[in-house]
């Protein structure tokens, strides 16, 4: 029996009328009545008389009320022992991810770190997504906030916070790269593929992603430029180089959102799975699994 049927029965033992525990509980008086018949069934004695009336606790409602109360009682004690614990957790961790993940998602889960482990240290390192797994590996860092790639090695756990779409990004500015588009667009066409200029990841699960598309398509792309880093494709494609495939989130964080478009391919290009990514071993460290299970908000 769960804390939430306990305290359930307790607010009925409490007010003795269904419908004002419902408004307690936000659940309707039907949902209460439900509820109560399947603590009794678990008990195996009816804990409260009911008619027309009134309710009213049985001997046996009144020892479980007995019973309930010292119950929540050791589970507040319980997790109040665990969040002194935590309290007293100190130390440094290292985590990676790139600068817009630092925006995007690694500001939602600090403030509830922080506040639940005020001397746990954090060394943060920026860079390409795309090196997270390998300075994992490595043992350069703790923890990385990173894509989920194809094939994650044995030796990692990967927890999904988000998922962001991928996508193909052109010149919203006057420029050949950005024209070329928009005439295909009018003409209810594809672009041309193979004519048009990619800023290209060197490597990672966009790459990886687009790589697989073009084939499928049976084009051999024309490379502009490729480069380290999702924030760096958003400004080479505002600034017209070429078109680029970006996730979701960087687009949403990138100051030149408003300079470039957004393309609609067939097929879409799978979303990415953003999350936390450490070594197994290193989760059983008490300050890596502190981090790896404060979620955000």
């Amino acid at each position: 029996m769960d804390t939430h049927q306990l305290n359930l029965f307790l607010t009925l033992a409490d007010t003795l009328h269904f419908s004002r525990t419902g408004e307690i509980l936000h659940m309707s008086p039907s949902a209460v009545s439900r509820a109560v018949q399947r603590i009794e069934e678990q008990v195996g004695e009816p804990l409260f008389r009911r008619d027309s009336r009134r309710v009213a606790l049985t001997g046996a409602g009144r020892k479980f009320q007995e019973y309930a109360r010292a119950a929540l009682e050791q589970w507040d004690a319980f997790n109040d022992g665990l969040r002194k614990d935590a309290a007293r957790l100190s130390g440094e961790l290292t985590v990676f991810c790139s600068v817009t993940a630092v925006y995007s998602v690694l500001a939602e889960l600090l403030g509830p770190f922080r506040r639940s482990y005020p001397d746990i240290d954090i060394t943060l390192h920026t860079g390409d997504q795309a090196d997270a797994i390998d300075r994992l590996l490595a043992g350069t860092d703790d923890i990385a906030i990173t894509a989920r790639p194809d094939h994650l090695p044995p030796s990692l756990q990967f927890q999904t916070l988000a998922h962001s779409p991928l996508l193909f990004l052109y010149p919203a500015t006057h420029c050949p790269v950005g024209s070329a588009v928009r005439e295909a667009l009018e003409a209810d066409d594809e672009p041309d593929w193979s004519s048009l200029p990619f800023i290209m990841s060197e490597r990672g699960q966009a790459r990886v992603q687009l790589d697989q598309w073009f084939a499928g398509k049976k084009v051999k792309a024309r490379f502009y430029a490729q480069v380290s880093g999702h924030e760096a494709i958003v400004s080479m494609v505002a600034l017209g180089f070429g078109l680029g495939v970006v996730p979701e989130l960087v687009l949403n964080f990138s100051p030149l959102r408003e300079r470039v478009s957004v393309l609609e391919v067939q097929p879409p290009l799978t979303p990415f799975a953003v999350g936390l990514c450490a070594r197994r071993e290193r989760l059983k460290d008490p300050l890596v699994q502190a981090f790896w299970n404060c979620k955000s908000g």
